[in-house]
């Protein structure tokens, strides 16, 4: 596999992180900069480790994993997204309740990071196939889904601002945008 032809597929897979990344900076307002690193390192991480983990499962496992990788991702980000809407359209009826500023936590970041780096776990599978130098590939992946990443949340953080009581509707749209993509993908072959 050339570099080019890595590299696009690295921005592909990247784009689903950069979009949760972007929610992430719209909802969460008190992200500071330690967040900012985790959330591109914990993004990069598993979209690195899990083409490595698909990798070494080989072929043998390809069917079983492609069968039900699309409905994982609908389920972790439907659900999350979910929430976050009804969250905000609970809060928008009634805004004499409040705002409960919502924390931003690792277990959070964990199924999103877990959720949006399934479709590298097939790619991993893939390189198997085509023997590809795993590490080589695994590390340009992460890093590229590290930078995407981070610009997401820089991204989500400035345009937050005007979206204001939207941003967790906007977010949780997101979300749930991602996971159906996901599965019409897988669906439509």
């Amino acid at each position: 596999m050339d570099i080019l032809t890595l590299f696009f597929l690295a921005v592909g897979l990247s784009m689903d992180a950069m979009a949760v990344s972007i929610s992430d900076g719209l909802c969460f307002r008190k992200l500071r900069g330690s967040a900012f690193f985790l959330i591109a390192f914990s993004f990069g991480l598993f979209q690195g480790l899990m083409p490595v983990i698909g990798y070494f499962a080989g072929q043998t496992f390809s069917v079983y994993i492609k069968e039900f990788d699309h409905w994982i991702a609908l389920l972790l980000l439907g659900f999350i997204g979910g929430k976050m809407i009804w969250e905000s359209i609970s809060q928008m009826r009634h805004p004499e309740e409040g705002v409960e500023e919502k924390s931003f936590t690792c277990r959070l970041l964990l199924v999103q990071a877990i959720a949006t780096s399934i479709d590298a776990l097939a790619v991993g599978i893939g390189f198997a196939v085509l023997d590809i130098n795993i590490w080589a590939a695994a590390g340009f992946i992460a890093a590229t889904t590290f930078l995407f990443s981070a610009i997401g949340v820089w991204i989500g953080r400035k345009f937050g601002s005007f979206l204001q009581e939207k941003a967790a509707l906007s977010g949780g749209l997101i979300l749930v945008s991602i996971g159906v993509k996901i599965f019409v993908e897988h669906m439509l072959g």
